[in-house]
């Protein structure tokens, strides 16, 4: 660890050392010069430290970062590998991810301010704002491009959007969608057909890449019926970006601004956004693919995505980028009840209607999905010292936290990789190790 044993001051020396810029310990964390006066075990540490390094030394991961906080208190910050390997550019903590699906939650919490403003209730149907939002389900779906739908019996509320039951997208609608429109639903590096140009930000799978903004996309998606009845299944990832144009309705702001005046900024989240200045090229990890045991680079498009001139493209469900430490304000900010720093991002009372009520059907036991986050219970959990108040969630690249109320702490782990191997959570078992002396 570079941060946390020796002081401060070493601290930054030393990442500066190894090619940080711009780095001090985030405003709102309290960083010991001894984690041992505040009840961590500085040997448990040094395990993580060799774990991370060997996971580079194994070729598993080209670039790891990681970050643990307990009682508000950094234990752990340090970051292993290279940002570039061709290179040979080191990494560090303050290094730019591609944070992909962890969006969801800060558009989540984004839309959880719109509540607490009066402006709209997590019950509403999703119709009293946008009536063009799908109130068929489709039930049969031809050959030839026709089909059959039925009416909904329950409209599609917020909740559904939230905790992805909508059924916008899913089963026979997708199949509808994708017959019509011919783009695949795979993601770039994951089977996905890499465009000949750059998109305006990163774009959703089986999306068109040439739209300039949410709206687009969204109004295309609600001409198509719903998968299923809403309430009933759990299908990942549209509804969060319905939720983000939402957002534009009911704010009459784009998503971006929105969301950066009520969530990223204020809680110093400086360094994470949707776009980027062009030199920020030097900040992102290079994303790479783990192949019969050597790393080849993959994709940039994401990348050059976030850094393109016209930054009008945003979605609620993914887009974001940033380092660990940026996103560790916004986990605390959770812990916390909704506070971090001094400055209060929600009431206590709805971070635990989002972190504590599971809105999925019985069928879909163990797994449980809230407003925004996985739900860990007694049947399912990442590694068996994360407690059943714990909630969590990640990004297809890679990145993935974990809050844990009570434990009073939080995890974040980070790599930007295609084809790999689970790490997460044998750097999360050391993590526990960490805090229990």
């Amino acid at each position: 660890m570079k941060i946390l044993n020796i002081g401060w001051v070493w601290g930054l020396t030393a990442l500066l050392a190894v090619g940080c810029t711009n780095i001090a310990p985030s405003e709102g964390f309290d960083y010991p010069s001894d984690i041992a006066q505040v009840g961590a075990d500085p040997v448990k540490a040094q395990e993580i430290d060799a774990l991370l390094q060997s996971f580079v030394d194994e070729q598993k991961a080209n670039s790891v970062v990681a970050f643990v906080a307990r009682d508000g208190k950094v234990l752990y910050l340090d970051a292993f590998g290279w940002r570039d390997l061709e290179e040979g550019v080191p990494a560090s903590v303050d290094d730019y991810y591609a944070l992909f699906s962890q969006t969801k939650a800060v558009t989540t919490v984004a839309f959880m301010t719109l509540v607490e403003k009066g402006l709209v209730d997590i019950h509403d149907p999703v119709s009293k704002y946008f009536p063009g939002i799908p109130d068929q389900v489709i039930t049969e779906l031809n050959d030839d491009g026709t089909y059959e739908t039925r009416p909904v019996e329950t409209p599609m509320t917020f909740v559904h959007l939230m905790a992805h039951t909508s059924g916008l997208d899913a089963g026979l609608a997708a199949d509808l969608r994708r017959q019509k429109t011919g783009r695949s639903m795979g993601f770039i590096g994951f089977g996905g057909e890499e465009p000949d140009f750059t998109p305006i930000g990163q774009h959703t799978a089986g999306g068109d890449y040439h739209s300039e903004y949410l709206e687009q996309e969204m109004l295309a998606l609600a001409q198509y019926p719903l998968g299923f009845e809403p309430g009933t299944q759990w299908h990942y990832h549209p509804s969060t970006n319905m939720l983000g144009y939402m957002i534009e309705r009911i704010s009459g702001q784009s998503l971006r601004d929105y969301v950066k005046e009520n969530v990223l900024d204020p809680l110093g989240m400086k360094d994470t956004d949707w776009f980027h200045a062009p030199e920020a090229y030097d900040r992102f990890v290079k994303p790479y693919r783990a192949l019969e045991g050597e790393l080849v680079p993959g994709t940039e498009v994401y990348i050059k995505g976030a850094l393109n001139e016209q930054q009008s493209y945003a979605e609620g469900a993914i887009g974001l980028n940033g380092p660990i430490e940026d996103y560790a304000k916004f986990c605390q900010m959770l812990l916390n009840k909704g506070e971090f720093n001094g400055v209060r991002i929600l009431e206590p009372e709805t971070v635990e209607l989002m972190t504590t009520v599971n809105r999925l059907p019985e069928e879909s036991q163990p797994f449980e999905f809230g407003l925004g986050f996985e739900l860990f219970n007694a049947d399912k959990e990442p590694v068996p010292a994360v407690s059943s108040s714990a909630y969590a969630w990640g990004g297809l690249l890679g990145t993935a936290y974990i809050i844990d109320p009570e434990n009073n702490m939080i995890a974040l782990f980070y790599r930007n990789m295609y084809e790999r191997e689970e790490l997460y959570p044998q750097f999360l078992e050391k993590a526990y190790e960490l805090i229990e002396k």
